[in-house]
C-alpha cells in the first residue's frame, strides 16, 4: 500500500533570498469561496462582519481583523482566509483549502520586480496596504494582495506554484544582477 505523504505547494522550492527580497511560502489555513446569491450581497457581509469582523470586500480590497481575512478575488466572489466559514444564507461557500499557492514576496525592491511581471500598478501611491488585484503575472492569472509597505501577497492556482517561483525569482534574479 502507498504512503501518502501531504506536501505544501511550495515544497522544496522556498524560502529563497535573491537580491533584496525574500520569496516566502504562507500557509493561509482555511480557504473558503464565498459567492452571494444574486442581491444577497450585503446580507452575507453583514453575516460576515457579524461573525467575524470583515465583512464582503468590495472590488479591489481585503480586509482583515485577527485571523480571519476576505480578499476580493473578482466580480461577486471574494476567498475568506484563516478561519472557518460560519454559516451564511444566501451563499455559495466551498472550501478550497488544497487548492491555492500563496507566496510572500517581501523587501526593499518588490515593486521593482513585480514590475517586471504585472501588468498593475502597485507603487505605494497608488495600491495601498489592503488593496488587492486579479491580474496577469507573467502568463498566469494571480491574485495580489498589498500586505506591508514592502511586502505581498500573490495567490495562485496550486497547479502553478513552480511556474510563480520561476517568474519571481527570474524577475528578482535579473534585477539583482542590475544592482
Amino acid at each position: 500500500m502507498a504512503n501518502l505523504v501531504a506536501l505544501s505547494p511550495c515544497d522544496g522550492l522556498l524560502p529563497q533570498t535573491i537580491g533584496a527580497v525574500t520569496l516566502t511560502e504562507v500557509n493561509l489555513g482555511q480557504i473558503t469561496a464565498i459567492l452571494p446569491f444574486k442581491g444577497q450581497k450585503k446580507a452575507v457581509s453583514d453575516a460576515l462582519k457579524s461573525a467575524l469582523g470583515v465583512g464582503f470586500p468590495a472590488p479591489g480590497c481585503s480586509q482583515a481583523k485577527g485571523r480571519a481575512r476576505a480578499v476580493w478575488v473578482g466580480k461577486g466572489e471574494a476567498l475568506l482566509t484563516g478561519v472557518d466559514c460560519p454559516a451564511i444564507q444566501g451563499a455559495a461557500c466551498v472550501d478550497q483549502s488544497d487548492a491555492w499557492c500563496t507566496v510572500e514576496i517581501a523587501g526593499k525592491s518588490v515593486e521593482d520586480v513585480l514590475a517586471r511581471l504585472v501588468p498593475v500598478d502597485l507603487r505605494a501611491a497608488t495600491f495601498k496596504r489592503g488593496h488587492t488585484a486579479k491580474t496577469l503575472l507573467g502568463q498566469m492569472t494571480a491574485s495580489v494582495s498589498r500586505t506591508g509597505d514592502d511586502a505581498f501577497e500573490i495567490m495562485v492556482f496550486r497547479s502553478m506554484a513552480e511556474t510563480l517561483v520561476e517568474e519571481l525569482t527570474r524577475a528578482a534574479s535579473g534585477l539583482a544582477a542590475r544592482h
